[in-house]
């Protein structure tokens, strides 16, 4: 692996405790994913994930390519943006603002992950958002929220207005910017954004085909939406834990190394 500066020289895994290395872990793995399912944006937007029972949390040192992030080079940083152990490199500042921003009001959340993704994005252009157009959309459509495109997230007063609109939201469109989902786990997120992207790739689709789309009608959306919120909030989430390890292995074949 070459990087554009060099990783930290000291061990990283016998600085922290087991829970903080098992989350460096699943979060570079996180990072890997995005990559090898094509969305991730250069060495632009982020994913970040809670150090186990603190309010600090880790995020890509800005400047490496998803494909690279190892658990030892995620960069610790406080609530404030501080880093808490030394690295060569630093954080996106528009990352911080995003994540700290949900780290702060969401202590449900243990994950926020963030992309801009094309479907995305072109999905987050359209006035009406995401149509009920999907199975997939279903699920996304019971716990969505929108927030305004205000420019590059560096100005900090944004922040109490994403909160605002994000509430208790699961999954949020960025109109003009993209796609975040943010969820109890580095796996429950994970797959709530592989589902919100497949929804939006879908959207894209059929509006291509120039065909009228058929809706899904408002009495099998009420129902479905109902039973969709119900699976996203029970302790089986959407499923992330089941899908996980299959993931892993997929990623131990194709990227190996997010452990080192």
């Amino acid at each position: 692996m070459h990087a554009a500066h060099p990783l930290p020289t000291a061990n990283v895994k016998d600085q922290v405790s087991a829970a903080e290395w098992q989350t460096r872990v699943d979060l570079a793995a996180c990072y890997r994913l995005i990559a090898l399912h094509g969305w991730d944006d250069l060495i632009f937007t982020h994913i970040s994930a809670k150090v186990p029972g603190t309010e600090d949390f880790l995020i890509n040192p800005f400047g490496m390519m998803f494909h690279e992030i190892t658990a030892s080079s995620l960069v610790k940083v406080d609530l404030a943006g501080k880093k808490l152990m030394d690295s060569p490199y630093e954080i996106n500042p528009a990352g911080y603002t995003i994540h700290s921003a949900v780290h702060e009001v969401r202590h449900d959340v243990d994950c926020v992950l963030h992309t801009h993704t094309a479907a995305g994005i072109a999905v987050s252009a359209q006035k009406q958002g995401l149509l009920p157009i999907s199975q997939q959309s279903l699920f996304v459509l019971s716990s969505l929220a929108y927030h305004g495109y205000e420019g590059v997230a560096l100005n900090h007063d944004e922040k109490a207005r994403l909160q605002a609109d994000l509430g208790e939201a699961g999954f949020m469109i960025l109109p003009n910017h993209g796609l975040m989902t943010c969820g109890p786990s580095i796996a429950d997120t994970f797959l709530m954004m592989f589902i919100l992207q497949r929804a939006c790739e879908i959207q894209v689709l059929a509006q291509g085909g120039g065909a009228e789309l058929i809706m899904i009608p408002q009495q099998i959306l009420d129902g479905a939406m109902a039973m969709a919120a119900g699976v996203t909030r029970s302790k089986q989430g959407l499923g992330g834990a089941l899908a996980w390890p299959a993931l892993l292995r997929k990623l131990d074949q194709q990227n190996p190394g997010y452990r080192d």
